[in-house]
Order: C-alpha cells, then sequence, then structure tokens
C-alpha cells in the first residue's frame, strides 16, 4: 500500500494546479483542504481507487474533490426552497416564514443602526425598546423582554424569579419541546427545583395546595400545544390556579409555548390561549415563541407584571441569550402588522397559509397539473391532502388541502423526490406509499410557474 501512497501528488504540486481557480481563497485554507482530502485517501484507499489510478487521474480527481468543497463554503449556504410538505411551520425549513414586505425593510440595517442610541438625545439606549412598548400595547402586559428563543424564555425566567428555591408544575405538563429539550432538564438547568403534583391524566387543585411551602418561588405551568392528553383527564381551571397562588403571594409562570396574539378561531382553528387574555386573567409571567403562530422571526418573548420584568432584565444572563438587531428589527416589524388585526392575515405570511380556502388550493393543485405537457402529466393526479401547523402547534388538528400526486412512471417516486431536492431553488415534498406529493398549503401563487418547470425538467 505504502508503494500506491507513493502516487500521491505533493500538496505544493496540487496548489499550483488550483491556482487559477475560483472563487479564489487564501493559499493557506487551500493547503489545509488539500491535506484533509489527501488523508481521507490515505485512510481510505478506494475512495479515489487509489490501487488501480495512476499520477494524472489522482491530481484529476483531488482538485476536483478540492474545488467541490471550496465551492461549497463559498457558496451562500442558505437557498431559498419551495415548501411542498404541507407542514407551514416546518422547523426544518425556517419555521415562521416571513413576508417579501418585511425582508425587504432589511436594507435599513445596511452600515450602522441606532440599536443601543437614542436618535433623540445621542445617549446609550436599550436594544429592546424597539419592541417592548409593541408587546406591552398587544399583551397587555406591564413589561416585556425578547431573547434567542422561547426555551431560553423559560430558562431565564425560572433562574430570574425562583432560582435555589421550589417550582410547582403538574406531571401532565412536563412536556418535550423539541429536540430533546425537555422541561425538567430546563428546571434544572435554571437552578430550580422541581416539584412535581398529580399524576399525568389528573391534577386537582388540592395537590397545588398541598405542595405549596415556605420554599415555593412560583407556579408553573405549561400550555399543552405540542400534545393533548385525551380520556379520563382532570385538571383546574387557570383562574383557579391563578387565585390559589396569589392567596399565597406566589406569581404564576405560564409557558404558552406558540403563543397567538389573537384567536385563532377566526380562521377555523380549535381555541388556543391568546397572550392577552391569560395577562388579563392574571397570570404573572407569560413565556412563547416568536417564530410559531406569531408568524416572526426565532425569538422567545417575556411579559408580565412589571417588578417581575425588572427582576428578569437585571439577570446576568440576559445578555447571553438577547438577540441581535437583525431579529429585533423583524420582530418589531411583524408586531406591527398587528396593530390592525383586520389586515393582519395579509401582512403575515403565516397566518396568510393558515386562513387559505381549501378551495384555492385545489384551484392551485390544478393549475400546476394544466400546465404540464400531456407526456408529464399522465403521471400526475389531483388529490384531497392534509397539511399541519408544525412546531408543535395543534399537534392533532389537520388542515384540509390538497396535493399534485406523482405515481412512479419513467423514475422513481424517491428519485423525483431527490432530483427537486438538487435544483437550483430546492423543491420538498414528501414520500408516502410510494408515490410523491407536493401539498399546497404552504406554496404561493406565484410558486406554480416555476414548479411546472422544475417538474418537466426532473421528468
Amino acid at each position: 500500500m505504502s508503494k500506491d501512497f507513493a502516487k500521491i501528488p505533493s500538496v505544493n504540486a496540487l496548489l499550483e494546479v488550483l491556482r487559477e481557480m475560483k472563487p479564489p481563497i487564501a493559499d493557506t485554507y487551500k493547503k489545509i483542504i488539500i491535506e484533509q482530502v489527501i488523508g481521507e485517501i490515505r485512510r481510505h484507499p478506494k475512495m479515489f481507487n487509489l490501487e488501480t489510478a495512476d499520477r494524472s487521474s489522482l491530481v484529476r480527481d483531488i482538485t476536483r474533490e478540492v474545488n467541490k468543497r471550496i465551492c461549497t463554503l463559498s457558496d451562500t449556504g442558505f437557498r431559498r426552497v419551495y415548501n411542498a410538505t404541507g407542514v407551514i411551520l416546518h422547523t426544518g425549513l425556517g419555521r415562521a416564514p416571513l413576508g417579501k414586505m418585511v425582508i425587504d425593510r432589511l436594507s435599513l440595517l445596511a452600515g450602522f443602526s441606532n440599536l443601543e442610541i437614542q436618535i433623540k438625545t445621542g445617549r446609550r439606549g436599550d436594544r429592546l425598546s424597539h419592541v417592548t412598548p409593541l408587546l406591552e400595547l398587544l399583551t397587555g402586559a406591564e413589561g416585556a423582554v425578547v431573547v434567542n428563543n422561547n426555551a431560553a424564555a423559560v430558562l431565564l425566567t425560572l433562574n430570574s424569579l425562583a432560582r435555589r428555591k421550589e417550582v410547582i408544575i403538574s406531571r401532565g405538563e412536563q412536556v418535550e419541546i423539541g429536540g430533546s429539550f425537555r422541561m425538567p432538564e430546563i428546571m434544572k438547568s435554571s437552578g430550580v427545583k422541581m416539584i412535581e403534583v398529580g399524576t399525568t391524566n389528573k391534577t386537582h387543585l388540592n395537590d397545588y395546595r398541598g405542595a405549596i411551602t415556605s420554599r415555593t418561588a412560583a407556579i408553573m405551568l405549561v400550555h399543552p400545544s405540542n400534545y393533548h392528553i385525551i380520556g379520563f383527564t382532570t385538571k383546574p381551571d387557570m383562574q383557579e390556579i391563578t387565585d390559589l397562588a396569589h392567596t399565597h403571594h406566589i406569581p404564576i409562570i405560564y409557558d404558552l409555548g406558540s403563543g397567538a396574539l389573537i384567536d385563532m378561531r377566526r380562521f377555523g382553528f380549535e381555541y388556543e390561549p391568546v397572550v392577552s387574555e391569560v395577562i388579563h386573567a392574571g397570570v404573572d409571567v407569560v413565556t412563547f415563541s416568536g417564530d410559531k403562530l406569531l408568524g416572526g422571526p426565532q425569538s422567545g418573548i417575556i411579559a408580565g407584571k412589571k417588578d417581575l420584568i425588572q427582576k428578569i432584565r437585571k439577570n446576568h444572563l440576559l445578555r447571553a441569550l438577547r438577540c441581535d438587531k437583525v431579529s429585533l428589527f423583524l420582530l418589531r416589524n411583524v408586531l406591527q402588522g398587528y396593530l390592525n388585526p383586520e389586515m393582519i392575515a395579509k401582512s403575515n405570511l403565516t397566518l396568510q397559509f393558515l386562513s387559505q380556502n381549501p378551495a384555492d388550493l385545489e384551484k392551485r393543485a390544478q393549475k400546476i397539473y394544466r400546465n404540464l405537457t400531456p407526456a408529464k402529466r399522465s403521471y400526475f393526479a389531483v388529490t384531497h391532502d392534509e397539511g399541519r401547523v408544525g412546531s408543535g402547534a395543534y399537534p392533532v388538528f389537520p388542515v384540509p388541502s390538497y396535493a399534485l400526486e406523482y405515481t412512479p412512471g419513467p423514475i422513481s417516486a424517491e428519485h423525483l423526490a431527490r432530483r427537486l431536492r438538487s435544483t437550483e431553488t430546492p423543491v420538498f415534498g414528501y414520500l408516502e406509499h410510494e408515490k410523491y406529493r407536493l401539498n399546497m398549503l404552504a406554496l404561493m401563487d406565484d410558486d406554480i410557474s416555476p414548479i411546472v418547470n422544475l417538474l418537466e425538467s426532473a421528468l
């Protein structure tokens, strides 16, 4: 094998071949990548058929591999994709989609911005001042804090208000948020002692009452936004728990998860607790996501009583968990849309998708179908389908939709899915029973023509 290793060209020889390559990068980094590839060849000789390859073919193959890796590193990485999965808040595809109008405004951040400067006085300001007045108005809270996601919001709230003390939580509300982040672990990491009450399916008011001691710092409620327990179940009314807590001068912390700012029943969905209603009912601190039903960028929002929010603001962890200027700018623009609730479905892309008429989705699927050439069209059919809100919101609530379904013809369903993902603007559908579906729920009318062209090319 050492004889075969002698065929491998030197790093300097390969550097010379790669001298004029594009995109240009410094020789220092080219050398590192070349050494990585040569190291892989030595560990896995069959990778480039080292035994049978000659020197010139190795030069060609190694430079091609190095060039491919450099192009990958130099690429933007992020792509706009067509979401035909039927899941609107798709974590893998970026969760809440942001509208073009909001994204176009990002040019205002080019160069420097007034992130933490008061323009009138020229003095140092507070970055959260760009969003807290809007959050206070829309939620009815006395104060608000924004961090980088809802898990951080829960952790910061607990650490600020209950560190080294006890927090009561029902066993039926110890959820896994996603990505293996579980509420018990978050509570442990925040430095509080979790006091479990009740059972998975039944928790009574007396369970909470019996757990209150001089060490109790808060009662934690978790809205089951990503699961439902049905059947033989019991849980106290939120107002009952709030009244009990306040009788003992204990704050209520409520993790709403999805965080609806308006009543989702207007779009035909089941009732989801509205943040302002929960605040009005007397809950002291509410935490929720900015990139789920709210329809904004990734963020975690804490809203509640002024004195508690002030404690949270003073926690040194806030600096570690804070949002940058881009997230705060996008959140501000999305929140502004809620100032006119009657028009929110037009300005908020998430709510726009959630408020669609199934008949319009069928028309979208039919338009793609009709625009395919007859030869390609014969492999497709428009069919009823179901979509999902996604990211844990409305987990058992299917959204009526339509799909364009491909029955394997010239290529398999898996092959078609792979080809569509490999295009400059990738298409993500889903496979089911050896067929491939493009669900219309999270597509737009402007996507129709490009998708037709991509399907024609893929087949």
